[in-house]
């Protein structure tokens, strides 16, 4: 049974457009049939709590045994990385907050990069390789390739280098851009801009979802 694992990290519970576009690849996912389950980690609405001990950054084996973790840490780490592991396709809503992403996300990404356990440290460890994994995010203004503001994105970078270098996963990110045009006044002459961006977004996001969650054969 494929089963989506979609989170969100946006505190925009009324007018996110990660949230909406998370949401949209969720819905066209479902339309294939009820053997595609969706689990929801909304990690605004229900934070993890951040590590209590960078022990948790290793796998068991590779612990100070000096230095115990929490039984209740080391549960939670384990059902986070069981959960992303036994996942067919992950959508990850990913705003950007203050030019990085949310602190929820980060935290997120704490528990699940565990060297030893899901990427290769003293041995080949690679059990989500390939897995299909794909990054909504969303920006008050333009930082792709070739714009001015290219080289203070600390949005996408980071993400990449987790998801897709370390962890091997197979990362498409959806770019939505310009979402305060109609917020800010002096950013009013990029509102057409950023709706046609946001229309793209969505065209995208659908495409995915059809791509990943059309049963095969």
């Amino acid at each position: 049974m494929p089963q989506l694992l979609l989170i969100d990290s946006s505190a925009d519970v009324h007018s996110s457009t990660s949230r909406e576009l998370t949401a949209r690849f969720a819905s066209e996912w479902s339309t294939f049939g009820p053997e595609n389950s969706v689990i929801r980690r909304d990690l605004h609405a229900n934070p993890l709590p951040h590590i209590p001990t960078d022990e948790l950054h290793w796998a068991p084996r590779l612990r100070n045994p000096e230095r115990p973790v929490p039984v209740e840490a080391d549960e939670l780490q384990r059902e986070l990385v069981e959960e992303l592991i036994e996942s067919d396709v992950v959508v990850i809503g990913a705003p950007m907050y203050n030019w990085s992403i949310p602190s929820a996300l980060k935290a997120w990404i704490d528990y699940i990069h565990v060297p030893g356990t899901t990427s290769t440290f003293d041995s080949v460890t690679e059990p989500l390789a390939g897995k299909p994994a794909i990054v909504v995010t969303s920006c008050g203004n333009q930082y792709g390739p070739g714009t001015p503001e290219e080289l203070v994105d600390h949005q996408i970078p980071p993400l990449r280098q987790v998801l897709a270098v370390a962890l091997g996963m197979d990362v498409t990110f959806v770019r939505a851009e310009l979402t305060l045009a109609s917020r800010v006044p002096p950013m009013a002459s990029w509102i057409n801009a950023s709706q046609a961006n946001k229309a793209a977004a969505h065209r995208e996001v659908v495409a995915l979802a059809q791509r990943f969650g059309k049963p095969r054969g």
